[in-house]
């Protein structure tokens, strides 16, 4: 499109501002003065582009040289659908990786195979020839529990396991701190189960608490034949496979609290889920692979963790990238303009020009949604009317 210069003295991109208008009226009465802000129109033949100098509200403060280079065009304003949900790249990986620290002496005697799931009751891995067995729960053992054991939330969480093991079936065992004569007879029928001494003490190193349902064993941290105490064994995880995010910090506010998120697998279909956690400024280290760490110094981003509703699914997928989408607010059967055809009004609002033959108007709108470089408007405005904007 030819350029178009600017009259003498007044720079492209500027507003003039309206004469002052005359003195007192006859009468006495003095007129209020009123200022009025009037965006320069060029006059010129719009051939599917329309040349004007107004100034507008993402536009940077430049020399009067370098708005004079800015040119316009034209656009139609367009039907359609409109989202504010945004996609961020993520991995998927299995839930909440936790290293097994063991307690006790001895040497590694058995490991299990990476990608082995084992339930609370089973064993774990084998020290000096003895299994060390798996129960579940949130506090590590640091004592043998045993008859003369004193109360703790240690002895609750070794006969909750008793329990749900089925080795107290008709004691009447009740799940609190004391360690009863009930407690030792439900130890010495799981130390038969397990073709073990049976002393009714469970002693410090024999059993590992972990607070998962089940494990999976997702690393091995030793090798046969090494000492315990000199690394953690092995780092297990929870079964279910998670989607892990770190967006940027001006998308932290699209993930709220179970808010709806959709995950596209590697074979292209999906799969919902929900925001379960948003860990600022850190690494939640989930997925395998996934060291989460800054490079070169920078500071780690935030994680957020998304709970995925059908694990049938994604357990096809295994541990792979992904594609998260955060739903978002939506419209159809909307007005849309790109946002560069936004003028921001003297006294607040919105407006956009609107080509009208070898004219142009100024129209004022009502914005709606605004999404993807794209804005919802309403008030005056057809479908295939042209609006400016800077080319």
């Amino acid at each position: 499109m030819p350029r178009t210069e600017m009259p003498s003295g007044m720079p492209s991109g500027t507003l003039a501002e309206a004469p002052a208008e005359p003195g007192p009226a006859p009468g006495g009465r003095r007129r209020k003065r009123r200022k009025v802000v009037v965006p320069l129109v060029l006059t010129a033949a719009i051939t599917g582009a329309a040349v004007v100098g107004v100034t507008r509200p993402w536009e940077r403060q430049e020399s009067a040289a370098g708005r004079s280079s800015v040119e316009y065009g034209t656009v139609a304003v367009q039907k359609g659908s409109l989202s504010s949900g945004i996609q961020i790249a993520g991995t998927l990986g299995y839930d909440e990786p936790t290293p097994v620290v063991a307690a006790g002496r001895g040497t590694i005697t058995a490991l299990p195979a990476v990608g082995t799931v084992i339930k609370p009751g089973g064993k774990l891995y084998e020290a000096d020839g003895s299994a060390v067995i798996l129960m579940r729960g949130s506090r590590p053992l640091w004592r043998d529990l045993g008859p003369g054991a004193g109360n703790g939330p240690d002895v609750k969480q070794l006969k909750r396991n008793l329990v749900d093991l089925g080795y107290a079936d008709g004691l009447g065992l009740a799940v609190d701190e004391k360690f009863t004569k009930g407690t030792e007879t439900a130890v010495k029928r799981w130390q038969k189960a397990l073709r073990v001494k049976q002393t009714g003490t469970v002693a410090l190193g024999s059993v590992v608490m972990l607070p998962q349902a089940s494990v999976r064993v997702q690393q091995l941290g030793v090798q046969l034949g090494a000492p315990l105490g000199t690394t953690s064994v092995m780092t297990v995880s929870g079964t279910n496979l998670v989607a892990t995010v770190r967006p940027a910090d001006n998308q932290l506010s699209r993930f709220k609290p179970d808010g709806k998120v959709e995950v596209r697998l590697p074979d292209g279909s999906t799969v919902t889920g929900r925001v379960r956690s948003l860990i600022r400024g850190g690494s939640s280290g989930q997925g395998e692979g996934d060291s989460g760490g800054g490079a070169g110094g920078e500071q780690p981003k935030t994680t957020v963790t998304v709970t995925l509703d059908d694990q049938q699914q994604v357990q096809k997928a295994g541990p792979s990238s992904v594609t998260v989408t955060v739903v978002g607010d939506s419209v159809s059967d909307a007005l849309l303009v790109p946002v560069t055809a936004l003028l921001a009004l003297d006294g607040g609002g919105y407006g956009v020009k609107v080509v009208d033959g070898t004219a142009t108007r100024l129209v004022k709108v009502q914005l709606g949604l605004i999404a993807d470089a794209q804005a919802q408007i309403s008030g005056g405005i057809k479908p295939g009317t042209q609006v400016v904007i800077p080319k």
